[in-house]
Formats: C-alpha cells, structure tokens, sequence
C-alpha cells in the first residue's frame, strides 16, 4: 500500500464489512498492529471505526472490543440498532452506518491526503468519488481472494489503490497459535482481543434475521 511518510491520512474502518472480510480468508486481525503499522507509514490523523450495536441485548459480544478500541487510539461511533418486521412477518434487525462514515468523511476530506477505507461494500463508491473531487487520495482494503469477493467491482474501480487484505496479513494479522493465554482485562483486554474476530456481529449490518 503506497503511502507517503508526509501524507495526512485517517482510516475509515467498516466494522461489520472488514470483520466478514477477514473470516472469508481467514486472517485474525490485530487491531494495535493496525494502528502502529499506519502510524510508522504517515501522519495518522485519525482511525474510525464504526459498527451498530443491539441496545436490548444485556451483553453484545463486541462490546468488549468496542471498549478496547475506545482506549487504544481508535475513534469508536457506534449507534443503535432498529427492529422491525418485514413483509413476511419476519424479525429483523436493522444497523447501517454507511450515512455516519459518509459525513465524517466528507468533513474530514479537506484536512487529508489520502483516506484509507476498510470496506468493500459497493454503497461507498459515490463517497469515494466525491472525495476524490476535493483532491483525497482514496485506498481501499478489502478482497477479491474470496468467492464471491467480498469487494463490489465499481468501489474498486473507483479507488485510486485497491488493496488485498491477504497482502497485509504479515502485518495486520494473527496467528491464533500466538495467541497467549487469557487474563482479566482492565481499560484493555487481551482476552477479547486475541477473539476479536471470532466475537464480532455477521457481515451484514444492513439485515439480520432471527
């Protein structure tokens, strides 16, 4: 991924789209690696990361990873599900945070050189393309390694850099047998973190069924 050292950059980190990323091809991700390998490369304004949580559920499994992000340098913007019924009478859950990421990302546009976007959902083209108007340079992560890809083809298109999530395992990923063994968490915690993958929500955050 070609970054200049001098460049401004902020990451805009799709939760529930990078978590489905990284089980479709098996890679563990560490989110302190993440944060350190950016901030080794540029002048890291920023990392956002954004995921919708179930408000009536009395434990959410990623609220653990939520807290952990919220103290380790990430800009955590969660909001709160929406239920409803839909026409076959169905339960579902409803929690897109694509209009969220869009407007810090517009807001933001004028203070960066290059956005990096963990996703592959093909919603962020237009974003991406009005981005690029104001002069950002655009990187996206995501895959095509999977089947299907877990990338739209016109977000793709659209990004200046188009980045393979297997290409960064060396430095984002976990081995699970590195894993040391769980303790107790205080303000972090290495035991949801080593299972940060395996604890968040399903990929998709538009929709979930009962």
């Amino acid at each position: 991924m070609p970054i200049d050292p001098r460049e401004k950059i902020v990451l805009f980190i799709d939760g529930a789209n990078l978590y489905a990323t990284s089980k479709a091809i098996g890679v563990d991700i560490d989110y302190r690696r993440l944060l350190a390998d950016f901030n080794a490369r540029a002048y890291l304004l920023r990392a956002n990361y954004y995921t919708a949580l179930v408000e009536d559920q009395e434990y959410s499994s990623i609220r653990p990873l939520i807290d952990w992000l919220d103290y380790n340098g990430y800009t955590v913007v969660t909001k709160a599900t929406k239920e409803f019924i839909d026409a076959s009478g169905r339960r579902k859950v409803k929690g897109n945070m694509d209009i969220e990421l869009a407007v810090d990302a517009m807001e933001l546009a004028e203070h960066v050189d290059q956005i990096v976007l963990f996703s592959g959902d093909g919603d962020f083209r237009s974003l991406v393309e009005a981005v690029q108007r104001r002069g950002v340079r655009v990187t996206v992560v995501s895959t095509i390694s999977s089947q299907p890809p877990m990338i739209a083809d016109e977000l793709r298109r659209q990004a200046d850099v188009f980045t393979d999530l297997v290409e960064l395992q060396s430095k984002l990923g976990r081995d699970p047998s590195e894993r040391p063994a769980p303790r107790e968490p205080r303000h972090h915690a290495p035991q949801f973190l080593q299972r940060a993958t395996t604890m968040a929500p399903r990929a998709d955050d538009d929709d979930f069924e009962d």
